[in-house]
């Protein structure tokens, strides 16, 4: 398959992720090569760039001219464009245990529509909200500072407990549904499979690329 075939399956998987895990299943859209603008139909560039929609709170694909035109709406904002590598984060494990996420891959963020910080672990039905304790954030915010200035909606915070060592990162919040998508679409059998096992791995590598150096 080749890489912009994948590219626009997980385009795809990326704007299915407004329905929940209890949603009933639609069929997937026909294939198609090239990805177009979600409020215009134009054709993508691979580098372009996304929305937020804060309502729903799915990823929309949009060219320079919809984005400039729509950047004004309630509903929408452009996702972040910062990625900050935390190579001194401090996340002790009880720290970790008291969010109750049941996998070592999350992403964090602030929700200005709910007015409170929320927890997203991926899986194979998509995104999944873990319930987040106000206190059990702000002692993490204690340990690292840096979270302070987390912007809302448009940014988020991805750890990676599965590979040594852990891995922290201020990313996108397009970067964090992209790897939620990513794993829709590589998911095999009842542990994920080899394809997943890679699949995340390469994931943080791309990202830690788009880190300025």
């Amino acid at each position: 398959m080749g890489e912009s075939r994948r590219r626009a399956e997980t385009m795809r998987a990326m704007r299915a992720m407004r329905a929940s895990a209890t949603a009933p299943a639609t069929p997937p859209p026909p294939a198609s090569l090239a990805e177009s603008c979600d409020l215009c139909g134009n054709d993508l560039p691979d580098d372009h760039r996304h929305m937020l929609h804060l309502g729903e709170r799915y990823i929309l694909c949009t060219c320079e001219t919809c984005l400039a035109m729509k950047a004004g709406d309630a509903d929408l904002r452009p996702t972040g464009s910062r990625t900050l590598w935390l190579e001194d984060f401090d996340l002790p494990d009880e720290v970790w245990a008291a969010f109750q996420i049941p996998v070592g891959l999350a992403f964090f963020l602030r929700s200005s529509g709910v007015g409170r910080m929320a927890a997203m672990y991926p899986s194979p039905a998509g995104a999944t909200e873990c319930e987040l304790q106000f206190a059990d954030w702000e002692r993490l915010v204690t340990l690292n500072p840096v979270l302070e200035d987390l912007e809302a909606d448009i940014e988020a915070l991805i750890v990676n407990r599965m590979t040594e060592p852990h891995e922290h990162v201020v990313a996108p919040i397009d970067e964090a549904y992209k790897l939620v998508g990513m794993i829709k679409a590589n998911w095999e059998g009842i542990s994920g499979g080899d394809a997943l096992a890679k699949a995340v791995p390469a994931f943080f590598g791309q990202l830690r690329e788009k880190a300025p150096s």
